[in-house]
């Protein structure tokens, strides 16, 4: 699944392949941390992957065990409460997916083999960047075949009381529209949108870092999550005020991380998504919702092969024949 990929130097944005064509890493990298909710310490390598593979996680350093693979593929969603979590058969295998699969699908990664050695993700400071910066580190190279795209063709939507999640067509790639309402002083009403492209992401979205409320903390580790959680890897919000010393880094910061968390929860589509996705007080749960009632509606998405700029893209009848159920209906929170 890595042969045949030459390393080199790194890729700058000048170097970014033509969309239309498919792409990997030029070289495999790794980045080490700790798992947020775990609080074990995790290795995470991406390896280049051939064309047509799709982003495929690899669980290993499980004693006694033999690696898991597992497609990176809203079928094999086992969770979403607190993050999205990746499993088979067998059970949870990997938690905590939806950064490094942001970062992947923001810069335009088509193949990769995520190689983890611990049951979660690194959180690192909490947001896609030092992903993005693995990634740059590596170099991304175009393969000889043609990016194929999921392209929504009607509207598809989820909601449930005032919590609303929907994919409408979008010719130009993916678009994101998110927007949270929390009664908080430090939140209240935010609401962001972005057409999605490498330099874009970056610029506007790679370091916009998770948060969450310190009135929660003994909920959440009574509970047995957020044990690795600090002000190193989560933006900590107090009655009043935010508790990191160094404040926000964004205005908005909180409604752009429910950005990240959206691409990276809509990248389980198993190809680029050709979609505006728009969702109103949302989170894993809810993204996974509108996904998986996109996929499990065949009148309602095709293949396409990427259009170069100046065109429009082009329909494909090498369409799947069959899908998955969804994996619970429109009652999402």
């Amino acid at each position: 699944m890595t042969r045949g990929v030459p390393s080199g130097r790194k890729a700058t944005l000048q170097d970014q392949p033509a969309p239309q064509y498919q792409t990997t890493l030029r070289d495999h990298v790794s980045v080490a941390g700790i798992g947020v909710h775990s609080g074990l310490p995790v290795t995470l390598t991406l390896h280049p992957a051939e064309a047509h593979a799709g982003i495929v996680f690899l669980r290993c350093g499980i004693d006694g065990q033999p690696d898991r693979e597992l497609d990176a593929n809203f079928r094999s969603v086992t969770a979403t409460e607190f993050a999205t979590v990746l499993g088979d058969a067998a059970g949870p295998a990997i938690s905590t997916t939806e950064h490094v699969l942001a970062a992947l699908h923001g810069l335009g990664v088509d193949n990769a083999v995520i190689e983890v050695d611990g049951p979660e993700v690194p959180i690192m400071d909490g947001s896609a960047a030092a992903f993005v910066a693995a990634i740059d580190q590596a170099g991304i190279v175009a393969l000889p075949a043609r990016r194929r795209c999921i392209q929504v063709l009607k509207p598809v939507r989820v909601a449930k009381g005032d919590s609303y999640g929907e994919l409408q067509p979008h010719a130009r790639g993916l678009r994101i529209e998110t927007e949270i309402v929390f009664d908080h002083p430090l939140i209240g009403h935010q609401a962001f949108a972005i057409d999605v492209e490498p330099d874009v992401f970056r610029r506007e979205l790679a370091r916009a870092r998770t948060f969450g409320f310190m009135r929660d903390v003994a909920k959440l580790w009574s509970a047995g999550y957020a044990l690795g959680a600090s002000f190193e890897n989560t933006v900590v919000i107090a009655e009043n005020r935010v508790l990191n010393p160094e404040g926000t880094r964004f205005s908005d910061e909180f409604v752009r991380h429910k950005a990240v968390d959206a691409i990276g929860d809509l990248a389980l589509s198993g190809a680029p998504l050709l979609g505006a996705y728009r969702s109103v007080r949302g989170g894993h749960k809810l993204n996974h919702a509108v996904l998986t009632a996109l996929m499990s509606d065949r009148s309602a998405w095709t293949y396409v092969e990427m259009p170069e700029h100046s065109r429009r893209p082009r329909g494909h009848a090498d369409v799947a024949s069959s899908l998955a159920a969804p994996a619970y209906g429109p009652d999402v929170s």
